[in-house]
């Protein structure tokens, strides 16, 4: 469970890094405007919505099972992408962990 923690921990780190230079160069709008630059632009962004979407309702009807709130990480990937389902899988690891260092 350890390499699996660590690795989203990267993957968040890198994404994180790519991300704020990405916010550097054009901005937060400037993001969105890229995406609307041609249709083959248009077409990643659209592809990424749904993904989003669908990571959505995993993490609402992945959340309610595990009596957790959901919703700030709905948020989040809402305005942020892929940083709120980063965020849910390191939580949810987190808490496996804790469940089952407490059983034992």
């Amino acid at each position: 469970m350890q390499a699996k923690t660590l690795l989203l921990g990267a993957v968040l780190l890198v994404f994180g890094a790519i991300s704020l230079i990405a916010l550097r160069e054009v901005g937060y709008l400037g993001i969105w405007q890229s995406g609307l630059a041609n249709w083959g632009a248009f077409q990643v962004l659209v592809d990424l919505i749904i993904a989003c979407a669908l990571i959505c309702v995993w993490m609402v009807v992945d959340a309610r099972q595990r009596g957790a709130n959901p919703w700030p990480f709905v948020v989040i990937t809402l305005f942020f992408g892929a940083f709120g389902p980063l965020l849910y899988l390191l939580l949810r690891l987190r808490q496996d962990r804790g469940a089952s260092l407490s059983a034992t």
